[in-house]
């Protein structure tokens, strides 16, 4: 587990705190970070390319997140050749003290082949069980242990707040990366939940089809049409979830077919998991299904055609990033991977969606032969070959 220096009292540890907060929208994982991942890259293929432009990089933060793969290899950082990128999702609440511990609940590695032609979007299950290297940040020092691997962002930011707690977070998450599997990145983006739910908003929701029967945990109506939460939740002695149902309150049903979302019913629907067979792979799946949706809405003629609404939405999408673009400048990043689109941007299940046990440590997961098997396609290049020979792998959504 987690040693750090002079380490806190149960009571006190800024990781115990964040263990136990289990309110916080910790959605935002590959909703936020695949939405940011195909503005920035497929942007292009949505609207002009100047415009687009002009927005994106007028409002988004930018940062120094990582150390580019071809600087850690002594080579000249360029666009061309495949590229991997490491998104993070962010869980921060409004209000939150800054000075908490902000974990990463969603890691997605995306891999652009050498033509690129398309990307691959990999998630790496915030449960997994991983070696966290050593680590100071000036304030903090970690002296290296097992823990699960959305930890490290939280470890590298201890004590730290803001900008130095992004960059910190995220330069102990890549070399848990690295660590484990190998894997080097080019670039790198935080995506904060706050600002990309606002975007949403000013769509005016989505229009979207829901796959299986979902109930809310978080809304719930009682018999005079009041507002109330369904369901009281504890955790357990295994770090689950116990759901008690509160009596006399109905908790908002999400039936199987095609509708339109409102965006407080879009919003709440792609954060449950707790009712879901399959949790978390279920909730990523609902993520992915919405982003693909949220896009669609983005593009559409109205939307398009209305420079200040357009100019709105991306606004809100550039101010909720944090970029690390390898020293390679956004322009050069969108026009070199303008086509790729919803057709070629394909995401790949992690442990087939399924629970994964780590045999190291019970309740937390492990990576299955053919993820890690996938994640060594990433690190040669081969994630088209791996993917034709496992198209069982490829998400529908």
């Amino acid at each position: 587990m987690l040693q750090l220096e002079e380490a806190p009292t149960e009571e006190t540890s800024p990781l115990q705190r964040i263990k136990r907060r289990r309110t916080d929208p910790r959605w935002a994982r590959s909703l936020m970070v695949i939405g940011a991942i195909m503005m920035m890259l497929a942007g292009g293929a949505y609207v002009a390319k100047d415009l687009f432009v002009g927005y994106l990089t007028g409002s988004v933060r930018q940062d120094d997140l990582i150390v580019p793969a071809a600087e850690q290899q002594g080579r000249h950082v360029s666009i061309s050749g495949a590229k991997t990128i490491l998104l993070v999702g962010t869980d921060t609440r409004p209000g939150q003290d800054p000075s908490e511990a902000v974990r990463s609940d969603s890691i997605i590695v995306v891999h652009i082949p050498a033509d690129h032609r398309s990307a691959y979007l990999i998630s790496i299950p915030r449960d997994t069980w991983v070696r966290i290297p050593p680590f100071s940040n000036g304030e903090s020092r970690y002296l290296g242990g097992h823990d699960k691997i959305n930890a490290a962002f939280a470890v590298g930011g201890l004590k730290l707040t803001g900008r130095e707690q992004r960059r910190h977070g995220m330069a102990l998450l890549a070399r848990t990366l690295e660590e484990n599997w190998g894997l080097t990145f080019d670039a790198a983006a935080i995506v904060d939940f706050a600002g990309f739910t606002k975007v949403v908003e000013v769509l005016g929701g989505v229009d979207m089809y829901v796959d299986q029967e979902t109930r809310s945990v978080h809304i719930g109506h009682n018999a005079k049409g009041e507002t109330k939460v369904p369901y009281i939740q504890r955790f357990n002695a295994s770090g689950g979830t116990d759901l008690i149902p509160v009596a006399g309150v109905t908790p908002q049903t999400y039936h199987v077919g095609y509708q339109h979302l409102e965006p407080w019913q879009a919003l709440d629907y792609v954060r449950q998991r707790d009712t879901l067979p399959h949790s978390d792979y279920d909730r990523q799946r609902h993520q992915q299904q919405f982003i693909k949706a949220l896009f669609r809405g983005i593009a559409s003629r109205d939307v398009l055609t209305d420079p200040a609404r357009l100019k709105q939405i991306l606004d809100v999408v550039g101010q909720s990033m944090t970029i690390d673009s390898g020293g390679i400048a956004l322009q050069d990043w969108i026009f070199a991977m303008k086509g790729i689109g919803g057709d070629n941007l394909l995401t790949i299940k992690s442990n087939n969606g399924t629970f994964h046990e780590s045999a190291e440590q019970p309740g937390a997961e492990a990576l299955d032969d053919s993820t890690l098997e996938l994640l060594e396609a990433v690190r040669h290049d081969t994630v088209e070959t791996f993917v034709t020979a496992h198209t069982d792998l490829v998400s529908g959504s």
